[in-house]
Order: structure tokens, then sequence, then C-alpha cells
């Protein structure tokens, strides 16, 4: 898989989501899950890191649906 569709806790990740435009966060948000899911299914378990990004990711969804 390119590296490109996913990131690793490794990876630069935005401090402030807040400033990032739908699409984008949109993206981010599907890098993450993709790498989240690539962790289970490598390692059985996934990297408190990505889990911490999946986590603000959704935190920051909620917040712009209100």
């Amino acid at each position: 898989m390119s590296k490109n569709l996913r990131i690793t806790p490794g990876d630069p990740f935005p401090e402030d989501l807040e400033t990032l435009k739908d699409e984008k966060l949109q993206v981010l948000d599907s890098q993450v899950q993709r790498q989240l899911d690539h962790e289970i299914v490598a390692d059985g378990e996934s990297d408190p890191e990505t889990e911490f990004r999946h986590h603000e990711l959704d935190t920051e969804f909620q917040q712009r649906e209100n």
C-alpha cells in the first residue's frame, strides 16, 4: 500500500485540527483509519498514538457538527 494512504505514528500530525478545511480533515481521517486497520491486522493491536489521533479526529468531527 502506498505510504501516502496511511499516516504512521511517526509522521507529522497537525497540532490544531480546527484550522483544516473539511476535505483535508476527511483525508486525514481516512489515512488514520487505514493505519489503524493496518496495525490491527499486522500487529494484533493498535499503536496508542494512532488511537489518540483517531480520537482527536472524531472529536473534531463532532464539534463541527454542532
